[in-house]
């Protein structure tokens, strides 16, 4: 039976028409937005260079630009009966990219040949739906090359970590599709034996937790962590006399009791910043440490924390410490011309039409080859404490 009366179901069905009118609207708008997007990236420069400026421009990071270059150039040029539908607003961006990704292992000739099948069965499908179907086309117009891809994409097997909110990260990998379904039954069989045994945890619980005892090589139930990367937490909340939130690089911020639980443990690397009080920008980096980096370059990346690219949250420790004038030009190997730039964002300042500077305590600009300028600061490593002259404050220190 209906939740609703005959005309609280009217009206309930005029909603849902709305609903669906503004959809096919948006889906319009996407569409005018993805032929700019093609338009620019025909303006010229490399890839590289035109995803990093759009990025710029809206604010997103650059795999989301540099995907959306290369779907709308897609569109526009050997996906049309896809991109007539997405006009048409009887697609959004979202199911056009499910025609895109699997197509773009293939020949211009080929993608038009799914191109014109599959426009044929785009209507009712939802995105997995449509995947599907788009997957099974391409495996019949392309069988000798879905075979030789099958190969080459187990060579391709690889992790990554993905630092997600509320101190919790993501490991993802991708594997043969029979290892990873021999480890996940191992797994879910060992913590259903678990849990007979009575465990309070749950079965998502134990699997995660199994994964992390086989592979960190130690006893069911030992909690010990072996920290190596950076965490920057305030002396105060160390101590324990406040709690405000410590930053773990690449990540963002953690609580002040995780932040105090790697600190405890006997592995952690200890160091001492010393911040201004005013700004919370670092002054200078402690010494008292094993195998320290040189000074200037331990400064650099204490300062900054992440690549100094706008948006991107490559820890120092795994970028470069670059000139931002070269040296090779005249620039100084000092910190007003230093600052950590992934490998990616250091090859793209050489890329034509780029410019970047750099003044002291990390402050700079990037100019990209339209000619806006962007500003780039590191955040600083707590608020102003210059009136709180009880507390010593402008000491920080870092596990």
């Amino acid at each position: 039976m209906s939740n609703y009366g005959d005309s609280s179901l009217q009206d309930a069905s005029d909603v849902l028409s709305r609903i669906h009118e503004r959809a096919i609207r948006v889906a319009q708008l996407e569409a005018e937005q993805a032929a700019d997007v093609a338009l620019f990236a025909a303006t010229g420069g490399s890839a590289r260079s035109v995803a990093a400026e759009l990025a710029l421009e809206l604010s997103v990071t650059e795999r989301r630009a540099g995907a959306d270059v290369a779907l709308a150039q897609a569109l526009t040029t050997r996906l049309p009966e896809t991109f007539a539908a997405f006009r048409r607003g009887e697609i959004d961006a979202f199911k056009a990219r499910m025609v895109f990704e699997p197509t773009i292992v293939l020949t211009d000739e080929l993608a038009r040949q799914v191109d014109a099948i599959v426009a044929t069965r785009l209507a009712g499908k939802n995105p997995s739906s449509l995947r599907a179907a788009v997957n099974r086309v391409v495996q019949k117009v392309d069988a000798e090359g879905y075979e030789r891809r099958s190969r080459a994409r187990r060579r391709d097997r690889n992790i990554c970590l993905i630092h997600q909110d509320e101190t919790m990260s993501t490991l993802l990998c991708d594997l043969p599709v029979e290892h990873a379904s021999a480890i996940y039954i191992s797994l879910d069989q060992e913590a259903r034996r678990l849990r007979r045994g009575g465990e309070s945890r749950t079965l998502e619980q134990l699997r995660a937790d199994v994964l992390v005892d086989r592979l960190l090589n130690r006893a069911p139930g030992d909690s010990g962590i072996k920290p190596v990367v950076y965490v920057y937490v305030d002396l105060l909340t160390l101590a324990g006399l406040n709690e405000e939130p410590a930053e773990l690089s690449g990540c963002g911020t953690v609580p002040a009791w995780l932040a105090r639980t790697l600190a405890a443990d006997p592995n952690s690397v200890w160091r001492r910043i010393i911040t201004e009080p005013d700004t919370g920008q670092v002054l200078s980096v402690g010494r008292t440490r094993y195998r320290p980096p040189a000074a200037l370059a331990d400064l650099v990346q204490v300062r900054d924390r992440v690549c100094q690219h706008p948006g991107c949250r490559r820890p120092s420790q795994f970028s470069d410490i670059d000139h931002t004038r070269d040296f090779a030009k005249g620039g100084q190997t000092a910190e007003d011309n230093l600052g950590p730039r992934c490998r990616r964002h250091h090859r793209l300042k050489d890329e034509p039409g780029w410019s970047c500077t750099t003044a002291p305590g990390g402050e700079g600009t990037i100019t990209t080859p339209t000619g806006r300028v962007y500003a780039t600061k590191p955040p600083p490593l707590h608020e102003n404490r210059a009136r709180d002259t009880a507390t010593g404050a402008g000491h920080e220190a870092a596990a």
